[in-house]
Parts: C-alpha cells; sequence; structure tokens
C-alpha cells in the first residue's frame, strides 16, 4: 500500500519523511539524496551563514524537479538569512526553536511552505496562530537539541495533531526505523522528521568517528545537558538542552554547570582537548533510538527502505 498523506500530498514527494534540518550534518549533499529517495531533504542552515550556503546549495541542486527545503534555527537568524535562501526558492523553510513571528509572513508572501517545529503546547499554539502550513512536534527523545521540559513523542503528538488540525504534522524524537514512522501515523501524524537517522549515512556531513559512534551506541548512552553549550561558548537559550553521546568532558561537569559557566579556564581546557583531538570537535548530537541504527547507508536508499519497513508494519497491526 501506499503511504500517501497530507505532507505527502502537499509536498509532493512519494514517502512522508523528511529529513531534520540538522545544523552541521544535514548539508546540500544529504538533502539531495533524501530528496532523491523520494522524501523531502531540508538543508540545516542554522544561523544561515553565507559561505556555508554557498558551499551547499548547489549541491541540493542535484535533487532539480524533486521538492527540498532549508531549515533555520530561529533565535540566531535575521531577515537578510531568510531573504538569502527564499531567493534559491526552496519549497518550504522550517523555523525551529525560538519565536517565528518575525519571518514567517515574509516566508507565505513568497509562496513557499512554512514548517515551524514545535517543543511545547505554547509552541503549537503560535506555530496555529502565524499560519503555519506544516508543525513539527518534536519530542524529548529526539539527538540535538530540544526542550529542557519537554514531553516524550508518543503523549506528545496526538495532543498537537488534535490542536493544529486541519494543519499536518510531523513527528519527530526518537524515530529511527519504519516501525517508527509507522507509530507515527497511527498516532495521526502526516508523516515523521527524522535526524540521528540520517546522520549515520554516506552523505551525512559529520566525522567518520561520530557516524561510528551512532552505530556503536545505546540509548542509554545519551543525555539530555547544557553542559556541552555551556563550554563551547554557544548562546543556546536556557529552554533547550540538547541530547548527545556522552564524553569524559560531559561526565565531569555533570550537575555543575553554573560552576561551569563561572570558570573561563575550564572552557579553555575543553577548547584546548577540542583542538588536540582529544574531544570531538562538536558534541556528538543523538537521539534515544541508536540502538536501531546498524549501518551507514546512502540517504536515498534509506528512505525506500523506511517506507516498506513502515508499509509492513502497518499491515501487520491490521492483520491483528
Amino acid at each position: 500500500m501506499a503511504l500517501s498523506t497530507r505532507f505527502t500530498e502537499l509536498f509532493g514527494v512519494q514517502h512522508p519523511i523528511a529529513l531534520a534540518p540538522m545544523g552541521g550534518s544535514a548539508g546540500g549533499a544529504l538533502a539531495a539524496a533524501v530528496s532523491r529517495g523520494g522524501g523531502f531533504g531540508m538543508l540545516g542552515a542554522a544561523n544561515g551563514d553565507p559561505e556555508w550556503l554557498a558551499r551547499e546549495l548547489p549541491l541540493v541542486a542535484e535533487a532539480a524537479g524533486r521538492p527540498w527545503g532549508i531549515g533555520f534555527l530561529t533565535w540566531q537568524i535575521d531577515v537578510g538569512a531568510i531573504e538569502r535562501a527564499l531567493e534559491h526558492q526552496p519549497r518550504a523553510v522550517m523555523l525551529s526553536f525560538g519565536d517565528p513571528s518575525p519571518f514567517a509572513e515574509r516566508i507565505r508572501v513568497s509562496g513557499t511552505l512554512l514548517i515551524i517545529q514545535v517543543t511545547d503546547l505554547e509552541e503549537a499554539n503560535r506555530a496555529v496562530g502565524l499560519g503555519a502550513d506544516v508543525i513539527v512536534a518534536q519530542g524529548t527523545e529526539s539527538g540535538g537539541h530540544g526542550a529542557r521540559k519537554g514531553r516524550s513523542t508518543l503523549p506528545f503528538v496526538p495532543v498537537v495533531v488534535d490542536l493544529a488540525a486541519p494543519v499536518p504534522v510531523l513527528a519527530a524524537g526518537g524515530i529511527a526505523d519504519g516501525r517508527g514512522l509507522a507509530a507515527a501515523l497511527a498516532l495521526g501524524a502526516a508523516g515523521a522528521l527524522l535526524g540521528t537517522r540520517f546522520q549515520a549515512t554516506a552523505e551525512a556531513l559529520v566525522d567518520p568517528s561520530t557516524a561510528e559512534a551512532i552505530v556503536e551506541g545505546r540509548g542509554e548512552d545519551t543525555e539530555r545537558n547544557r553542559v556541552l553549550d555551556i563550554a563551547r561558548g554557544s548562546r543556546w537559550p536556557s529552554k533547550y538542552t540538547a541530547r548527545t553521546l556522552g564524553n569524559r568532558y560531559l561526565d565531569q561537569w555533570r550537575g555543575r554547570e553554573a560552576e561551569l559557566a563561572a570558570d573561563p579556564r575550564a572552557r579553555q581546557e575543553y577548547q584546548h582537548d577540542v583542538a588536540q583531538g582529544n574531544l570531538p570537535s562538536l558534541p556528538m548530537w543523538a537521539g534515544e533510538a541508536i540502538d536501531l541504527i546498524t549501518d551507514l547507508p546512502s540517504a536515498a536508499d534509506l528512505v525506500a527502505t523506511l517506507a516498506v519497513q513502515a508499509e509492513d508494519a502497518l499491515d501487520r497491526a491490521g492483520r491483528r
């Protein structure tokens, strides 16, 4: 059976699968591969760095004729970043983490679809009010940044589905195989947005050691923290923590965030260890579902595999 949903119809894609626009790993090659595979690929533009976009946008053009999008960290951008993105005519722009109000109307009047990611019901209500075309409901199982006091994907998604109707909702957080996609559809979502699973692909912009750590890791090896943001000098709003794989620096400072923030020498030691190769250059963002990730396929092949797995899971559930 075909997995046709409001999302696939609105975006003109084959499968209800979207690539999370992960800063630092969702580059042009990965976004293009997801779109070629029949999903919806999105560039992870983060703060909209012009040099990064100039390098990665031509790569996503390989998906010519296939819909693609671009995502930003809302708290980190200005209108100029949105304008530069719209020049390349993406099918959609996704805004995450922060107030999307200053940018929503500019995106909508361009005819570009607006995707807003939400981590709580206050954000979900705001997204509906701003006229989002798609809402991503992110649970706390997700890798990378998310709400410090958020809710798990399973109970959060159907609440947002009911609140946002008839706006289609994508489920995010802890989804790494077709069974997770099937579960999202059963919850009323129109598809799923996957991050960590696509980091472990041939096209992802991640260090090989990070991809290997994801393949070998377990969900219990991940945890939400602010330690690594503080150590990096990142200005992420305190509302959002990041789920990462552990390392010795995190072990050293866990529960001592205020002390770390007040100790410039400790932060310098972190930067020194990164420069010496003793710590990864970026935290290893990873969600709770990494137990399900056991290989490093092409992203295009992965999209097809996820769709088949989801169809099989739904078929089995129907027979029961």
